[in-house]
């Protein structure tokens, strides 16, 4: 028997032990049984026969084999993983719901949410192939011109059947409705090729942005959730307290602008970072976009840059389209522009609602723009060249470039303190100009004996008609002219500040006349005022939009220059129109407050409900002389008409109060 008979040949290989690492494969070594000891060929002993190496991985096999395992079997586990964190989060819900449903709303609105985007997905795949080939009939060319041609009758008849019955108790609405038609009518007539105007997309966008403000304004489900998003949205912008107190201190924080204001920019800059590279952002981008496109017939390019205006500002919205932006026709070059002279940006939209403006409004109006941009802009500046851009697939986006959500909120941070500055500067500087206008047209105006000649009256006096139209009362259009006219010629952040003020003493209980001055607007004002203030339609953005662009598309600045005011007065037509539409489907909801039961209790402080309640009690209130007043309406035969009189007196200046 040979020397080496009791040597065993042991085979590591991937069969063997299960592992598919090349790493751990021994090839066909020769290992001496453990406790054997090894001799060369004059029978010399040469120590044991087994490797301290070979020792180490005998240890390691089971736990190759186990990672082997886990490899072979991870698309099993993690679907064990989901299951278990779906039951948990399904037990959990529920709990929430059932313990106390109307804390949990917020978690069922975003549960449903990812529910149905879920659905939508599952069923995309599963059916998308089968709806399209049930749809090919449809694509004859005489059956889609019949159902387009029975689809504009029906819509015509319902708007005149809807505009005939609902104006019939409010006729004051039907001047918002010939508001919207006179500024259809002037953009019309200023259209670059009027021969060329695609009516299917201007009637189009009108349409979705009718529809969209009926579900919101009028509808009691759409309205409800638009006020409990802009409530959610005030509660999540109340939590940018805690850090600018933090750093400024609680003092500067409740009595200083800039420091109320400013941080919300900064804090929602992060926000909206975070969102952008989780891919959040561009997905909801994307799918409005496909619906514009499909519905209105625009381009993928344009329609993607006006529907993300919804979210981002007017520079940063062409950033989404730079690679195409240099083989973009003038039309869609107008388009884009348009777009982001009619919306505000997410971040702006913080520290307008910081102001006290109202949430929901600002929500709709930033929504109900993107429809109306593209159709005023094709209306304005058609297109008569040949797009590279029809393709149905649309534009894909890519996501943000940071490796990690912390890099995404540092950056979007970051990049948000340019934005708190530039908005700090443009205060300063405008209200200071603004001042020194004012102070200057002043002094002309006493030089001929006009007194009190501002920017502002003449605002209120040149565009008191136009404000009209949009359905303002006129008692209250020349403070609306005025915010409308500093919008335009100064800035939206002064104007949007100078409505907060108003709403303020309105809320506050002050007397709406002063010595023939009135200090506030009412409440259908204040929101049409809202709307027709929504959007970046200045004359400063002119720079700032033609900087932006010529730095991603220096070749074409000549081309940029050539329709940059065109879209600045298109996207000012845009406000106006929303405006307009508000003041077609505005009416006041909320029960009157019971005037009656109110000032049966003893009040200490003037509010809005205070002022309203006490000058019906004054209208109603009669003097007879030396005898005590007598009362009419709501107020005769109470015995506590008397002390609600007096109670009001102390508040407010009457002639029954004498």
């Amino acid at each position: 028997m040979e020397k080496a008979s009791g040597r065993q040949s042991i085979a590591l290989s991937t069969v063997e032990t299960g592992t598919e690492n090349p790493g751990l494969e021994l090839m066909e070594k020769e290992v001496e049984p453990e406790g054997s000891n090894r001799t060369d060929t004059q029978g010399h002993s040469l120590g044991d026969g087994l490797a301290p190496s070979t020792h180490q991985r005998r240890r390691q096999w089971p736990f190759s084999k186990a990672r082997s395992f886990c490899k072979t079997h991870t698309s099993l586990f993690k679907k064990i993983l989901l299951g278990l964190l779906c039951l948990a989060y399904a037990a959990y819900f529920l709990a929430a719901c059932i313990l106390n449903f109307q804390r949990a709303l917020a978690l069922f609105v975003i549960t449903c949410l990812v529910i149905f985007v879920l659905v939508y997905s599952f069923l995309k795949k599963l059916l998308g192939k089968k709806l399209t080939r049930c749809l090919k009939p449809f694509e004859n060319s005489r059956l889609r011109l019949w159902m387009k041609w029975v689809f504009a009758g029906v819509s015509l008849v319902g708007l005149i059947l809807w505009l005939a019955l609902d104006t019939a108790q409010r006729p004051e609405q039907l001047i918002s409705f010939a508001g919207i038609c006179m500024f259809i009518l002037i953009l019309f007539a200023c259209s670059k090729h009027h021969s060329a105007v695609s009516w299917r997309t201007v009637f189009w966008g009108l349409g979705l942005q009718f529809v969209f403000g009926i579900l919101v304004i009028r509808t009691d489900p759409g309205y409800s959730a638009f006020q409990w998003l802009g409530e959610q949205v005030q509660i999540f912008l109340n939590y940018t307290v805690a850090g600018s107190s933090f750093v400024f201190g609680d003092t500067l924080v409740k009595d200083v602008f800039a420091f109320q204001a400013l941080p919300i920019i900064i804090f929602f800059g992060c926000v909206m970072s975070i969102l952008y590279y989780l891919g959040l952002v561009q997905w909801v981008v994307q799918k409005v976009a496909w619906f514009l496109q499909i519905t209105m017939g625009t381009t993928a390019t344009e329609t993607l840059a006006v529907a993300g205006n919804i979210f981002v500002g007017m520079t940063e919205a062409p950033l989404l389209i730079r690679p195409y932006l240099g083989d973009m026709t003038l039309s869609e070059i107008h388009a884009v522009m348009t777009g982001g002279f009619a919306t505000i940006s997410g971040t702006v939209l913080g520290a307008f609602i910081s102001f006290g403006v109202d949430a929901s409004s600002l929500i709709s109006a930033s929504v109900m723009a993107a429809p109306c941009a593209l159709a005023l802009s094709k209306l304005a500046y058609p297109e008569v060249e040949e797009s590279k851009f029809k393709s149905k697939e649309g534009v894909k986006l890519s996501r943000g470039k940071e490796r990690n959500v912390l890099e995404a909120a540092s950056n979007g941070a970051t990049d948000a303190i340019g934005l708190a500055a530039n908005v700090a500067a443009n205060l300063v500087a405008f209200l200071a100009v603004l001042a020194f206008i004012n102070a200057a047209l002043s002094w002309l105006g006493e030089l001929v004996d006009i007194q009190g000649l501002t920017f502002q009256v003449i605002c209120s006096y040149l565009l008191r008609p136009m404000v009209f139209m949009m359905g303002v009362e006129w008692t209250d259009c020349p403070m609306v002219a005025e915010m409308v006219g500093i919008k335009f010629f100064i800035n939206e952040f002064v104007a949007y500040q100078q409505l907060s003020q108003y709403k303020n003493k309105r809320l506050s209980g002050v007397e709406e006349w002063i010595e023939g001055e009135k200090q506030w607007i009412s409440v259908r004002a204040e929101i049409i005022t809202t709307f027709s203030l929504c959007g970046f339609a200045n004359l400063s953005s002119i720079g700032i939009t033609l900087g932006g662009l010529t730095s991603i598309v220096p070749h074409r600045k000549s081309d940029l220059s050539k329709v940059v005011v065109r879209a600045l007065f298109t996207g000012a037509c845009v406000s106006l129109i929303s405006a307009s539409m508000a003041g077609i489907l505005y009416v006041s909801r909320g029960a009157e407050a019971d005037c009656v039961s109110f000032l049966n209790t003893s009040f200490t402080n003037r509010t809005y409900e205070t002022y309203m309640c006490c000058r019906g009690l004054f209208q109603s209130t009669s003097l007879n002389g030396t005898n005590p007043p007598s009362f009419s309406g709501l107020w005769e035969d109470k015995e506590f008409s008397a002390m609600a009189l007096t109670n009001c007196c102390g508040f407010y200046n009457n002639t029954v109060c004498a």
